[in-house]
């Protein structure tokens, strides 16, 4: 693991604007997870130029604490393991397989990192995600339950099991969405991602953050991949075309023009600075 003396939890928590109690419990994680959601960008630039981001935590405090950028789901989620565990809790990295669109769970690799947190007191430990770059992803922990829905924020989300070869139970994360006019009634449960509860390492994840990174068949070297979480709506840049999603479902999209205007998104609408000279648009 990166080394947690690197790490200023008050740094930390006042770049996300949490002022709230420093407990152990369900309150202070879920708080503290929406609030990195909302104050930090998911972005891909590092990989879009074919770099693999460093994993080490005063690279990650300089970029996504102390700089204008984001990051994708080895960073948020390293930063945030590194967070709770400083704030009291048990935190175990898992790999997960991204299904979102796929036929089989198996056609997938395991390349998303999530986290299971144990709260102090409480028997059932929690999903947290702060990394997933989609708007099935959580904005609150939730309970590892089958068989029951939860509310995290606003979205709904459920996990269920499938069948798999391997000896540990195999568990689906599902968000439910709505439908393109933005009905409830007519939406559905969507699978996001797949996992198991066997426990990973940071090591592990170096391996797959350099892979995710500079591999020319990764969708993360390929095109433009930004998003921010606010209270008012889900905002997408993918490639040229920004999605915005209002928390009552309304959707709208328009497609940028050229670098100049790519520039003035980033900056305005997600509080990200582009690196100079970096071509952002393909």
């Amino acid at each position: 693991m990166a080394d947690s003396g690197a790490f200023d939890l008050d740094q930390y928590l006042a770049h996300m604007g949490w002022e709230g109690e420093r407990r152990a419990d369900v309150g202070t994680l879920r708080g503290v997870h929406l609030a990195h959601l909302r104050g930090i960008p998911f972005e891909n630039l590092d990989a879009l130029r074919r770099t693999a981001p460093s994993l080490e935590l005063p690279d990650l405090m300089a970029k996504l604490v102390h700089s204008r950028r984001g990051g994708y789901c080895y960073e948020h989620n390293t930063l945030l393991a590194t967070a709770l565990r400083a704030l009291g809790f048990g935190v175990t990295l898992l790999a997960a397989r991204v299904i979102v669109g796929a036929d089989r769970v198996e056609s997938r690799p395991r390349t998303h990192m999530a986290l299971l947190v144990e709260v102090p007191g409480d028997p059932q430990p929690y999903l947290a995600d702060v990394g997933f770059g989609a708007i099935g992803g959580l904005l609150e922990p939730v309970p590892v339950v089958v068989g029951e829905e939860f509310e995290d924020a606003g979205r709904r989300h459920r996990f269920v099991r499938v069948p798999h070869r391997g000896p540990l139970e195999l568990l689906v994360l599902q968000a439910y969405g709505r439908d393109k006019a933005g009905e409830a009634d007519g939406g559905s449960w969507q699978p996001q991602y797949a996992f198991t509860l066997e426990p990973f390492e940071h090591v592990d994840f170096e391996v797959v953050n350099w892979h995710i990174a500079t591999n020319p068949r990764s969708p993360f070297t390929q095109r433009l991949f930004v998003q921010r979480v606010t209270p008012e709506r889900h905002l997408l840049l993918h490639g040229r075309v920004l999605t915005e999603t209002r928390d009552d479902g309304r959707v709208s999209e328009r497609e940028l023009t050229d670098e100049g205007e790519a520039r003035r998104v980033l900056d305005e609408e997600f509080g990200i600075e582009a690196p100079e000279g970096m071509k952002l648009l393909s």
